[in-house]
């Protein structure tokens, strides 16, 4: 079974453009294992966002695993240990994990989710 690392951005995702992350991530990828890194919690309870509360009830859906790290590091660090893929749009961190050719999911033409590879 697949892992995949879920990061701020992609647990406010379904709040802003409508997109059940489950369905459409199994629909690409098959029975999946989601993860969340733990400090990413603490980050979206500062965060002055309003579907912060909402991507924290959905965070709290999924297994939340501690990390030495945190913010992005934390997901990168995640990604590297369990050997999954990055659910993300942002486009810093996609730059990094493709240097380090982590697997990624991504929101493409606001509307649907797409798999690059980089294996």
């Amino acid at each position: 079974m697949q892992t995949v690392v879920l990061d701020t951005n992609a647990l406010l995702m379904p709040f802003e453009v409508r997109i059940n992350l489950d369905l459409s991530v199994r629909d690409l990828l098959g029975d999946v294992r989601f993860v969340v890194p733990g400090p990413l919690l603490g980050e979206l309870k500062h965060l002055d966002h309003r579907f912060a509360s909402a991507a924290i009830d959905l965070a709290r859906k999924y297994e939340i695993i501690p990390t030495e790290a945190s913010g992005d590091d934390s997901v990168v660090e995640l990604a590297l240990k369990t050997g999954g893929y990055v659910l993300t749009n942002d486009k810093e961190l996609m730059r990094r994990l493709r240097k380090l050719r982590v697997p990624l999911v991504y929101l493409r033409s606001g509307t649907h989710l797409v798999v690059e590879s980089l294996r």
